[in-house]
């Protein structure tokens, strides 16, 4: 990457949020118990599904892979967001830039594609019970969540080459907690429209196709729950979506505000208010809703922590 006077560009410095480091503090201890938190949720939902005979399910074996791209977006982003804080900005290469980013893309894909994989396995168990065990095998399992993880770090790949092949103009300052491409987009000399143009036509196979599919199938899904006699049926066939609906919403949600909605008007606070949403807050709120939600998840982990106490005793 060059700049206008032709000097090769390799650092960038990340200013983090200067607007309020009078309170860098209490971002630091706010932020990290997040990081802790987080880890450790989705750490406790991959031991759970590993360890527990009556989570080896396909939706449970999906569950530990959203939660193993969750630990590695939060980690790729929050460690070097709280050395940022506490540093008052921080210097980075223009590889570990570029690295950061592709991980985070990376991530951001294969949690997309892993949610429309989620939703598959619901309406096979909502819409085909009959044929669910035998289409739904370990092997067809696997597969799923090998593509998924393989076009996630593809699609990211190929938004690292796009960044790479645009020159930069005369400025390195990023105004933002991590590299992400809206404030690298600032640092283009090319033509913005093409830039926006290009970014948008590749993120609809990772964001509009996928969360199309996800539409479709909840509407089928609705439509059979809707079908089913009793009322007890329905509120059982419901709550077995209803975690993964409400992850959904609230994944799907901040990607398309923050990518798919012109950004023209909004000032660099709302922007990283928006960054925080899918890189602190989603990620930590994917266990949460996934253990207070889920009946089996929480005796799982009840039968887990019986086990420990007894041993203990013993």
């Amino acid at each position: 990457m060059l700049l206008g006077n032709q000097t090769t560009v390799t650092e960038f410095l990340l200013l983090g949020f200067p607007a309020i480091l009078h309170f860098k503090g209490l971002l630091f201890f706010v932020f990290l118990l997040l990081y802790i938190f987080t880890v450790a949720g989705n750490v406790l939902i991959i031991l759970l599904v590993s360890t527990s005979h009556q989570l080896r399910t396909p939706m449970y074996f999906f569950l530990s892979h959203l939660s193993l791209s969750d630990i590695l977006l939060t980690t790729d982003i929050v460690p070097n967001m709280l050395y940022i804080i506490m540093a008052e900005g921080a210097v980075i290469s223009l590889v570990g830039c570029i690295t950061q980013y592709f991980l985070f893309a990376a991530s951001v894909g294969a949690e997309c594609f892993l949610l429309t994989v989620m939703s598959y396995d619901r309406y096979m168990a909502i819409c085909n019970p009959l044929r669910y065990s035998a289409i739904m095998d370990f092997k067809l399992c696997c597969q799923m969540v090998f593509w998924s993880w393989f076009l996630g770090f593809v699609a990211s790949l190929n938004m690292v080459i796009l960044v790479c092949s645009f020159q930069l103009c005369n400025l390195n300052d990023i105004d933002h907690f991590f590299c992400d491409i809206t404030p690298l987009l600032e640092h283009f000399c090319s033509d913005k429209l093409i830039v926006d143009t290009v970014l948008f036509v590749l993120g609809i196979p990772v964001i509009i196709f996928p969360f199309t599919f996800i539409i479709v199938t909840y509407i089928c899904i609705s439509l059979t729950i809707l079908r089913i006699p009793s009322t007890t049926g329905r509120q059982k066939a419901f709550s077995t979506c209803s975690s993964h609906l409400a992850v959904v919403c609230t994944y799907y949600g901040t990607l398309i505000a923050k990518y798919l909605v012109p950004s023209k008007g909004q000032s660099l606070n709302v922007k990283k208010i928006t960054s925080l949403l899918y890189t602190v807050a989603t990620p930590l709120f994917n266990p949460i809703i996934y253990t207070l939600r889920n009946k089996e998840i929480r005796a799982a982990l009840l039968k887990c922590i019986n086990i420990r106490i007894q041993t203990y005793f013993q």
